[in-house]
């Protein structure tokens, strides 16, 4: 799917964004009065050219890391392992920015349990290796 919405974004680099947004908000009979489609709509006529290339090569940044982390679990690599607790902990930054923008319970609760899983991956990856030794 990142790949295709790498593709996608490529193809609209030369395209009115805004026309294909509303084009599609038609075709699946989104109500154009509705606040949330109307934000979307207007969010998508003001995309300079730049943001969507950086949306494509984003894309494709992410398939490829998703990718490379797929391939070393599927062949049982240790950095495939280590791959996975790097990708899950680089969410953590994010979410602290977030909870400092706008406190909530819910992005706290999103925070802990993100590291709450960091911790247990990097728990299992030692522990294993602990076996291995043995």
């Amino acid at each position: 799917m990142l790949i295709a919405l790498g593709v996608g974004a490529f193809r609209l680099l030369n395209q009115d964004v805004g026309a294909v947004a509303q084009h599609w908000a038609e075709a699946l009979r989104l109500d154009p009065g509705n606040r949330f489609v109307d934000a979307a709509l207007g969010k998508a006529a003001n995309l300079r050219p730049e943001q969507i290339k950086n949306l494509g090569l984003g894309s494709f940044l992410y398939a490829a890391l998703f990718l490379a982390e797929g391939t070393g679990l599927w062949l049982e690599k240790r950095w495939g392992e280590w791959l996975t607790v790097v990708i899950t902990g680089s969410l953590v930054p994010v979410e602290i920015y977030e909870i400092y923008r706008h406190l909530s319970a819910l992005k706290v609760a999103v925070l802990v349990m993100n590291l709450g899983i960091v911790g247990y991956l990097i728990q299992r990856i030692r522990s294993k290796r602990g076996a291995r030794r043995v």
